[in-house]
């Protein structure tokens, strides 16, 4: 894999800083084509929004959930 980040600093025309920010415009781009693009695409595929908890009937057996009440004084 560090073949690749070589072969694209050698590509890199200019000296070390200019290669430097070209890397850097080249990495934000990638993200923001990631983060625009690609993520808006592929959200409705990927499963992290399907809830599969419900507000149906307590376990058997388990406490019943109470409401505290607040006094006047708090």
């Amino acid at each position: 894999m560090s073949h690749v980040y070589g072969l694209i600093w050698r590509l890199i025309p200019g000296p070390w800083f200019v290669k430097l920010l070209v890397s850097l415009a080249l990495a934000t781009g990638a993200a923001a084509l990631l983060w625009y693009v690609v993520f808006p695409w592929a959200d409705p595929y990927l499963p992290f929004n399907d809830v599969t908890v419900d507000g149906g009937d307590p376990l058997p057996g388990a406490p019943a959930e109470e409401t505290p009440v607040l006094d006047a004084d708090g």
